[in-house]
């Protein structure tokens, strides 16, 4: 037989095998690349890695889209030549750090390890507040603002005991007699509500996002206290999950700029093809990608996701939290940390803050304002000059007595349209079951698993979530292949009434 007929049959035979001409893929047939393929090089990826390394687990690679491991730890030098700073595009602090003897924040434990700069940062204590027409002393409304919010914790927390119906925010704000009605009083309740979850009360569960804040700064409940640490390190907030890495990680357990393109799953093992073209075989394939990754079908999934996983992956909500940075030649604003502006339309930038002060970067000239939820999307759509100018408008309306100049640097991420994130952290909407969670959990068949801060039912949206899921899910994962098989989380197949609707 002649060498071309050897190479044609050569070729029909592989095509066969890698599932050309509508046959299906045998994952046996392949030599295995690894034995877990680690979707995703976050927090959730590095911990889910450094779980199975613990356990005497070896044999797997992290495949991470970006070109440093960090996920939505994003950092970037900002300012003009000679007034650069490193600064937080994503996650900016520890949340919570320990209070006394008690629980402490795996975060802040990390980040103590690895010696990162750190300083507090003062969201209640240190705040000036302005309106449409310059500064206007609202502190009393922010303050009961402040006590309003506690009262909203309680009574979910009273619902809770009372098996009673989850409800929207809204409706548990009313409830309690809070009702915002001043622009002022829509700006304190934003500072509240929207500035931590990143969408409005009517958007957001009133029982999960009250346990997502006790569960992290009430330690009555074991959370770990209310210091909040704000990342200043110059080596950037990501540095202490690479320092965490570097500590185990050989080089060929990462691949660095490999985006995953389409997924293959079946009980023999799983096949990732990423968008080079490239192609890995692994027993099993854990998937740390965003919820709005998940959401937007940015990596396909061969077979697709049974109906019960699908429903609790659209009917969590992907929020989305912008940064925006500018830099001027020099400090013309408020001498507190924070400034909160009302505005006649909620959440119009709202929350300030200056980088220009002694607790962070004196003499940088760096301020920032954040939007969230609707209005971050809003402003993605917009070109960058668009946005500049609307943010330079408040400002005059801040500062009327001030020639406000053109600022040196100008930037902000666009987070919801960027296909590697989808947006920034995952909210609880009310109508979210908790058997819709354990289903986002879940994995898929033996093979398929998941993990990251949307799968946290206790620190959805939090960076400790994913540190906690990258270590259950890494745990249980290791016990599965050292076990040889098991059949994972439960998830439930049909999310029902407990009563029938009445039409």
């Amino acid at each position: 037989m002649s060498s071309l007929h050897l190479w044609v049959l050569y070729a029909v035979l592989l095509l066969s095998t890698s599932g050309a001409w509508g046959l299906s893929v045998d994952t046996t047939s392949h030599k295995k690349d690894a034995s877990v393929l680690i979707l995703g090089g976050g927090v959730a990826g590095v911990i889910a890695a450094r779980t199975l390394h613990e356990k005497g687990i070896a044999n797997f690679t992290i495949v991470e889209a970006k070109d440093e491991l960090g996920g939505r730890l994003s950092s970037q030098s900002f300012g003009a030549p000679g007034k650069q700073v490193t600064l937080e595009l994503g996650a900016n602090w520890v949340q919570g750090t320990q209070t006394g003897d008690g629980p402490a924040n795996p975060i802040w434990t990390l980040a103590q390890k690895h010696g990162l700069y750190t300083h507090f940062n003062d969201w209640f204590g240190s705040i000036s507040t302005y309106n449409a027409v310059g500064p206007v002393d609202f502190v009393d409304e922010f303050n009961d603002s402040v006590d309003a919010y506690t009262n909203l914790t309680i009574a979910a927390g009273a619902r809770v005991d009372k098996r009673l119906v989850d409800g929207t925010a809204r409706t548990g704000y009313s409830l309690i007699g809070a009702k915002s009605q001043t622009a002022q009083a829509m700006a304190s309740e934003y500072y509240q509500f929207d500035w931590e979850y990143a969408q409005t009360p009517e958007q957001s569960s009133w029982i999960a996002s009250s346990w997502g804040n006790n569960f992290t700064y009430n330690t009555d409940v074991g959370g770990f206290g209310d210091d909040n640490q704000m990342a200043l390190d110059q080596r950037g907030f990501k540095y202490f999950i690479q320092a965490e890495g570097a500590e185990f990680l050989q080089p060929t357990q990462v691949r660095l700029n490999s985006t995953v393109k389409k997924i293959t799953h079946s009980d023999s093992g799983v096949t990732v093809e990423l968008v080079g073209g490239d192609t890995l075989h692994a027993d099993y394939a854990l998937c740390t990608f965003s919820l709005g990754v998940l959401q937007h079908d940015d990596v396909v999934f061969e077979p697709a996701l049974p109906d019960w996983k699908q429903e609790a992956i659209q009917s969590m909500v992907m929020a989305t939290y912008t940064k925006i940075f500018l830099q001027f030649p020099e400090k013309f604003w408020f001498d507190t940390e924070m400034a909160l502006y009302a505005d006649s339309e909620r959440g119009r930038y709202p929350v300030w803050q200056s980088l220009d002060h002694e607790n962070f970067f004196p003499g940088s000239g760096i301020i920032f304002v954040t939007v969230t939820g609707d209005y971050s999307q809003r402003i993605e759509a917009l070109p960058d000059q668009q946005v500049k100018e609307e943010v330079l408008g408040v400002l005059r309306s801040m500062f009327p007595n001030v020639t406000i100049p053109e600022p040196l640097a100008f930037h902000f991420p666009r987070w919801h349209s960027d296909p590697l994130f989808r947006g920034s952290y995952s909210n609880w909407p009310a109508s979210f079951f908790s058997e819709h969670h354990e289903n986002l959990r879940a994995n898929v068949g033996e093979r398929l698993w998941f993990a990251g801060e949307a799968t946290s039912q206790k620190y959805f949206g939090f960076l400790h979530g994913a540190y906690f899921e990258g270590l259950d899910v890494g745990t249980s994962l290791a016990k599965c292949i050292q076990g040889g098989g098991c059949a994972g989380m439960k998830h439930v197949t049909e999310i029902k009434n407990p009563r029938p609707y009445q039409v």
